[in-house]
């Protein structure tokens, strides 16, 4: 099962809310305005992951990557982020915030930067600004996934 499409879906659909709380990632602010959330169908039809994104200027916040349990280990965790990515056309930069998958980030091009070299805008975002705790890495995209 290596080929995924993204269906787009609103901020309080049951099972973007409920992947989000079983993998211990904040809902508070998902059906804020501003933020696109997708979910991964396989080519059987089956939901298999969510994403989201969240434009900030001119940069974006990558936010909600969860593949549910019984697709994990199957390398759709990278496929996810880069179908996410591809449909941004976008000219600035890709940050993400995370307290436990920097390694995952790290893997597929992200690298931790600092917090003071991350745009206002972003840094602005209710994610970095009061969801996230402030012990969260800080990622920017370098190298986009192939």
């Amino acid at each position: 099962m290596s080929t995924i499409r993204l269906e787009q879906v609103a901020g309080n659909d049951i099972g973007l809310k409920a992947a989000l709380i079983d993998t211990h990632l904040p809902t508070g602010d998902v059906e804020d305005h501003g933020r696109a959330f997708f979910k991964a169908v396989s080519a059987d039809d089956r939901i298999v992951g969510f994403s989201g994104v969240e434009r900030c200027g001119d940069d974006f916040l990558l936010r909600s990557v969860v593949v549910l349990p019984d697709h994990r280990g199957q390398n759709l965790g990278g496929a996810l982020v880069e179908q996410t990515l591809a449909g941004l056309g976008r000219d600035g930069d890709v940050f993400l915030a995370t307290t436990s998958v920097a390694l995952f980030f790290a893997r597929i091009g992200f690298s931790e930067v600092q917090r003071d070299s991350v745009p206002a805008a972003v840094l602005a975002t209710r994610q970095l600004s009061s969801i996230c705790p402030s012990s969260a890495t800080i990622m920017r995209l370098t190298n986009p996934p192939t």
